[in-house]
């Protein structure tokens, strides 16, 4: 989860979100290059008096500043349009999650079960226990299988929703009327939180989200305990 003063994102989790801090590092080094590359300049230009004049009107120049931006459009499209299609694959779900967003609370239900649903809110401040974190914790937590891939459909009882949790680099609209869904799978156990990420109300900023990922075994036990 983040900390304080934290600058970057927060450590990956799932290997969707090692991808996209990877070209999140490339596109920010292309940035800083080009930016370093136009401050230069500007700086020469300020300070010199000297004018070039076989460089003011080269055709080879104008050629080379037309194709460079080019390449280097194709150099950040490809990476992304790979992450793209990556985030939209979805490989023979291990298990499915329905999740509802409502005014202001989650609701879960594991479809691959007969009888195991259950509404998330969050816990009070009067009421959180020593260690636990105001507006993030809440009472009851999704627990998932680690090291599988695990479908979430994403929906909606009320007004727009958005269903994110950064470590595991995902954020999906919880729609009226509209059944979204992405996938998720967690390389480490581990509490990974999340929120609301679109402003539905005025209960916006407390409906935290709470996955807990676990060994088979244990999911396996509390799913046992569950139903």
């Amino acid at each position: 989860m983040a900390y304080p003063m934290q600058l970057g994102f927060q450590d990956a989790t799932s290997p969707i979100m090692e991808e996209l801090l990877h070209f999140h590092d490339h596109t920010l080094m292309i940035v800083f290059l080009i930016s370093s590359l136009v401050l230069y300049i500007i700086s020469l230009m300020l300070t010199t008096k000297l004018t070039h004049t076989s460089t003011m009107n080269a055709q080879e120049v104008e050629t080379v500043w037309t194709i460079l931006p080019a390449v280097i459009l194709i150099m950040i499209a490809l990476p992304s349009l790979r992450i793209l299609y990556m985030m939209d694959e979805i490989n023979n779900p291990s298990l499915t999650v329905k999740t509802m967003g409502h005014q202001w609370y989650w609701s879960y239900e594991y479809t691959d079960y007969e009888d195991l649903s259950f509404d998330s809110y969050m816990v009070p401040t009067s009421e959180l226990k020593p260690g636990e974190l105001r507006l993030l914790e809440v009472d009851n937590r999704v627990v998932l299988p680690m090291e599988m891939t695990v479908r979430m459909l994403v929906s909606s009882e009320d007004v727009l929703h958005s269903w994110a949790v950064p470590s595991l680099g995902l954020k999906t609209d919880a729609i009226p009327g509209r059944l979204n869904q992405t996938t998720l799978m967690s390389t480490r156990p581990g509490l990974f939180y999340g929120q609301c990420s679109e402003i539905c109300g005025s209960n916006h900023s407390f409906m935290p989200i709470v996955l807990e990922l676990v060994p088979l075994k244990y999911f396996e036990k509390w799913s046992a305990s569950m139903s």
